[in-house]
């Protein structure tokens, strides 16, 4: 399968706002080697990185990545608007969110065929998603997620895997996700 990892980021400057009012330091910092880690355990696969940013790009540039950037005002107009344009140098999209705790291991992940959500450790968000390009996939990031994006594959006729026990499940949006 010629797969792209595709990671969204958002300026670390204004990244975390939950993350910010809960009184957290140093939250930019925290984005940035976040990101940093994600993109890092991608290796070695393509990596191409969601940016509306002139220093994400700059910083995704240095880290080796593929850069594509957007001018959408939401995740999944972002989302979306990559899946078009990758539809066609790419047979699948592995999406996954700059935020997770322990990335590890994400460049060796080889996910069976058809769509396949890792949810979050809440059991309702999406922090991976695997999506095969070419189908009119609608993405759904938000609340209840992975509901959503099963929903979705459902829709389209494609097989689908819920996955609630990876390493991935864990994001950090909240100040006890950083416990």
């Amino acid at each position: 399968m010629n797969d792209a990892f595709v990671v969204p980021l958002k300026r670390f400057d204004t990244a975390k706002e939950r993350l910010r009012q809960g009184g957290i330091d140093e939250v930019s910092s925290l984005a940035r080697r976040l990101a940093r880690g994600v993109l890092a355990s991608c290796a070695p696969r393509h990596v191409i990185v969601l940016s509306e940013s002139e220093v994400v790009t700059s910083f995704a540039a240095d880290l080796g990545a593929e850069v594509l950037e957007s001018s959408s005002s939401s995740l999944n107009e972002a989302v979306q608007h990559a899946y078009r344009v990758l539809s066609k140098r790419f047979d699948r999209l592995v999406v996954v969110h700059g935020d997770l705790r322990s990335p590890e291991g994400l460049g060796q992940f080889e996910p069976e065929p058809g769509v396949t959500i890792v949810a979050d450790h809440h059991g309702t968000g999406t922090n991976v998603l695997v999506v095969p390009t070419g189908l009119g996939f609608r993405f759904a990031y938000g609340a209840d997620s992975a509901q959503r994006h099963l929903l979705e594959a459902q829709r389209l006729g494609i097989a689908w895997r819920l996955v609630s026990d990876s390493p991935w499940r864990f994001d950090v949006d909240e100040p006890q996700d950083l416990v």
